[in-house]
């Protein structure tokens, strides 16, 4: 049987949502109640952050195995569709909780009340994430000011320091490009509650749809700053760089033992609890095939 691989892209606007990746075959035949596979495709949408993530294990997934009764022998012989959208961690979250997608994608901390919203269903952690203070590489800030103190990087953020003069005298009578993700991503929450803590954002920032152009704007500008994926950091170290704040850089090691405090979750929400496809999924994720990705892509894996 031949599989189709694809990757589907629509702009997530107001009402849209933007798609990733997916794998696509033959729907499941109506009225036959042998087949325990109910539905055609296993749909997963949320964090931009994790999107590229979990596109690449489904990839990963169909090509390995192409169709279900090769991952479980009780399953029938139809083929794998995985669609993995992004949209962001709120996008994702509220999703989830509805029924749009089957499993969500949130890359924040869930608070009570949204994690009472999935008693019934799963979350499933798969890794981990920090937010790095990224620039350009043709920034002069880290040959003159390498580290900065968490009250700086808030006032750079909230716009009280407008220039990186300002910042620092010997650096250029320039204006600071503030790079942020927009509300709907976990990122901005997560900045909110570590380094701004109600403060609000300054704006003049320019608000970003996706963790991916917000690294992208970043690398295009010697004079932008952004709260950067570390993931993208570390797939680009010839076009990104992260600062250190308080003196503490965002280093594996500073990361693991927690002295470095910009950091999320990866996430898996499920609603209700998995069916059989979404568990045999959601079970290569977290396996040592599908954590290798987390980490190949630069974050931090889920501990088995």
């Amino acid at each position: 049987m031949k599989v189709k691989t694809w990757v589907a892209l629509l702009l997530v606007a107001m009402l849209g949502l933007f798609m990733l990746s997916g794998c696509g075959g033959e729907s499941p035949k109506a009225g036959d109640e042998a087949q325990p596979v109910e539905k055609a495709s296993i749909k997963i949408g949320g964090s931009s952050t994790m999107a590229p993530i979990v596109a690449k294990v489904a990839d990963n997934f169909t090509e390995e195995f192409k169709t279900w009764n090769k991952v479980d022998k009780s399953m029938p012989e139809e083929e794998i569709v995985i669609f993995v959208s992004t949209g962001g961690s709120g996008f994702g979250l509220k999703s989830a909780i509805d029924g749009t997608f089957d499993l969500g994608m949130v890359s924040k901390d869930l608070n009570d009340e949204e994690k009472a919203q999935f008693t019934a269903g799963s979350i499933v952690q798969i890794g981990s994430d920090v937010l790095d203070i990224a620039v350009n590489p043709n920034n002069p800030i880290l040959n003159v000011k390498p580290d900065l103190t968490r009250e700086e990087v808030k006032k750079v953020f909230a716009g009280t320091l407008k220039t990186w003069k300002e910042l620092d005298a010997s650096l250029p009578d320039r204006t600071i490009v503030i790079c942020v993700r927009d509300l709907g991503g976990g990122a901005s929450e997560v900045f909110d509650k570590s380094v701004m803590k109600g403060t609000p954002i300054s704006p003049e920032a320019l608000q970003i749809p996706s963790m991916g152009a917000l690294a992208g704007k970043v690398m295009d500008n010697a004079d932008a700053i952004g709260y950067v994926s570390s993931g993208l950091v570390n797939q680009n170290p010839d076009k990104l760089k992260a600062l250190s704040v308080d003196g503490i850089s965002p280093t594996l090691e500073n990361i693991l033992s927690g002295q470095y405090k910009i950091g999320r979750p990866l996430l898996m929400l499920s609603k209700e609890k998995p069916d059989t496809q979404e568990q045999l999924f959601m079970d290569y994720l977290k396996s040592e095939k599908g954590l290798k990705v987390v980490e190949e892509m630069g974050y931090i894996p889920a501990t088995k």
